[in-house]
């Protein structure tokens, strides 16, 4: 149960993140890198579903460790957007620039806070 109440905001912060990829789905084609430029829509909705799924998946205990990995190697897809907004602030002159920089240490405490709470080794229970 205590493991249960550890994962729920997680996958609240992912339903809620993958949610957005598909009702606003023109802000998020908006960083998709230009390398990319031609499947923006669909590197905007696969994004979603990738975050989506493991939202669904951190919340079953049998599917938790996966489903984390399966988050924690979404994060790191999607961290080029990141990197693309912070070299390209120019174009995103709606954001603060300390903000744009500040999105690419905030993904590692996302990695680090979904490895904790749902890839990382399973720890003894304290009784």
């Amino acid at each position: 149960m205590r493991a249960m109440r550890r994962r729920l905001p997680l996958a609240a912060f992912f339903l809620a993140a993958g949610s957005l990829h598909f009702l606003r789905p023109r802000m998020y084609e908006a960083i998709v890198p230009d390398a990319l430029a031609e499947y923006r829509r669909e590197v905007v909705y696969a994004s979603g579903v990738a975050e989506l799924a493991g939202a669904a998946g951190v919340l079953h205990p049998r599917t938790s460790r996966a489903a984390g990995w399966w988050l924690i190697a979404t994060l790191a897809a999607i961290f080029p957007a990141n990197v693309h907004m912070a070299v390209h602030a120019e174009r995103y002159r709606q954001f603060p620039r300390w903000g744009l920089l500040l999105r690419l240490p905030v993904q590692g405490v996302l990695i680090a806070w979904v490895h904790r709470t749902a890839a990382g080794p399973d720890r003894p229970r304290r009784r």
